[in-house]
């Protein structure tokens, strides 16, 4: 402590105590009576700011931050939350002063050479955002965040090999290996075995590396289950390669495996490299009843190019605010282009922006209507086209085969995507990537998925013309 204020430090470690136990509000009054009887009290300007922080409220998070060094110059911890606020911001400059006096009070802080790792990898400059991971690991061989990080980048530039292994540093798995009670999966052989894929957090996650069924079958796995979200339950009934689906929440459905494996952990142990990614399309079905239903609904479109939309994602994803359009509005040159008929696959954030009264051009509302994946799918097969921000539903287009355009932004382009490349080696042949520039703006994007689309419809009047 820097203050013998002794009822000060009694509210200051009991503002920490609520805190701890997730009483936001206690502990913000906590730490402001604690300021009020010791302004100087470092201590309390740093965690109040780190509460504030964790609740987005930026600007009164970093005076706080900056009164605690003010007061207290040597506080690494504080730098280093200090840096990520900014780098959050992308006060890129900003951050990386702050990052470096971290280091220059421990230049050996594994957490600090990491955080410069990331910005480094935010602001595109990778030659110099491994190195500071490599410290990071080299002072610290079992810091998971670094090899996270690593992991991101280097699979980012499809070096597979190593970035597979560590990817395996995420460490979200010890609640479902204790509520499934077996071994996990690390290779061992597979003869006469019963596995089960199990969870990741994101749909999308689940999509695209439940694939590997096939490949559990082919090295002698007698069973191959999944455990999902509910949602992709009835969709995954008609995966290939795997036995059946169960939904989480579901009754014990009895079955005894041998093993269980997260998805993403099933590259490692297989070895996929760029070269032998599992790509063979689809590896997803619909049930043929469920595509005639949704034909039904969606009715005869003549000759028009008929086109799914998807431009928001889950808004509690991290990267969302980048990831996502501001709305359909963002889309509106894309009604310009005769022969089009667009249906939007858009389900919760933004739904409603398909009214007709505020569309920006003429677009069927097919989002109330979806109870699950399967919805989406069926109505997929329906489709020439979707176009979609990145999230789960591109995903699912590529893993039924569907022609599929992607946007992705500039900041923090998922790694899954890998570096400047205009396809994806994931779902070859029917996927296109449409890349913000450095400016970080969709209306260049936008502009080329017009023209796109323009040629698209052109070479289907040409097709239909020529046709016997």
């Amino acid at each position: 402590m820097t203050t013998p204020h002794a009822p000060a430090e009694q509210l200051f470690y009991e503002a920490l105590r609520v805190m701890g136990e997730g009483d936001f509000v206690a502990a913000e009054n906590g730490f402001r009576q604690a300021l009020q009887l010791a302004p100087a009290l470092s201590e309390a300007h740093a965690n109040l700011g780190y509460l504030l922080d964790s609740q987005g409220r930026n600007q009164e998070a970093e005076a706080c931050y900056r009164q605690a060094l003010a007061l207290a110059p040597m506080q690494l911890q504080t730098y280093i939350n200090l840096g990520a606020l900014l780098e959050s911001q992308q006060r890129f400059a900003e951050a990386e002063v702050a990052y470096q006096s971290a280091l220059a009070i421990d230049p050996e802080s594994p957490a600090a050479w990491s955080n410069l790792g990331v910005l480094m990898t935010c602001m595109k400059r990778e030659a110099e955002a491994e190195p500071c991971f490599r410290k990071a690991l080299e002072l610290a061989p079992d810091y998971q965040k670094a090899s996270f990080n690593l992991a991101h980048l280097l699979l980012r530039q499809g070096r597979y090999e190593e970035g597979w292994r560590h990817m395996e540093s995420r460490d979200w798995y010890a609640q479902i290996a204790k509520h499934l009670g077996m071994p996990r999966w690390q290779g061992e052989t597979l003869a006469g075995e019963a596995i089960l894929i199990g969870l990741e957090a994101g749909h999308g996650d689940m999509i695209q590396f439940c694939r590997y069924g096939n490949r559990l079958k082919e090295l002698g796995a007698r069973r191959v289950s999944v455990l999902c979200h509910p949602p992709l339950k009835s969709l995954f009934q008609h995966l290939a390669g795997i036995d059946e689906a169960i939904a989480v929440g579901e009754p014990d459905p009895g079955i005894a495996w041998d093993f269980w494996t997260p998805p993403l952990s099933q590259p490692y142990y297989l070895g996929t490299r760029l070269d032998t990614i599992p790509a063979e399309l689809p590896y997803l079905q619909v049930a043929p009843d469920k595509v005639a239903d949704w034909q039904a609904v969606m009715g005869d479109g003549g000759d028009a190019l008929r086109v799914g939309l998807v431009w928001k994602g889950n808004p509690r994803f991290e990267n969302d605010a980048y990831r996502s359009l501001r709305s359909l509005h963002d889309l509106a040159p894309l009604g310009e282009v005769a022969g089009i008929r667009y249906f939007s696959l858009q389900k919760g954030a933004g739904e409603d922006e398909t009214a007709s009264a505020v569309a920006p051009f003429a677009i069927t509302p097919l989002g109330a209507d979806i109870a699950d994946f399967s919805d989406t799918a069926a109505i997929m097969m329906n489709l020439d086209l979707v176009i979609a921000v990145d999230t789960a539903a591109a995903h699912l287009a590529g893993a039924l085969g569907r022609r599929c355009w992607v946007l992705l932004p500039d900041y923090k382009t998922d790694w899954r995507w890998l570096a400047e490349r205009s396809d994806s080696p994931w779902y070859p042949g029917v996927m296109r990537l449409f890349r913000q520039d450095a400016t970080g703006t969709w209306a260049p994007v936008i502009a080329q998925l017009k023209d796109a689309l323009a040629d698209l419809v052109k070479q289907r009047g040409q097709a239909i013309a020529s046709a016997p």
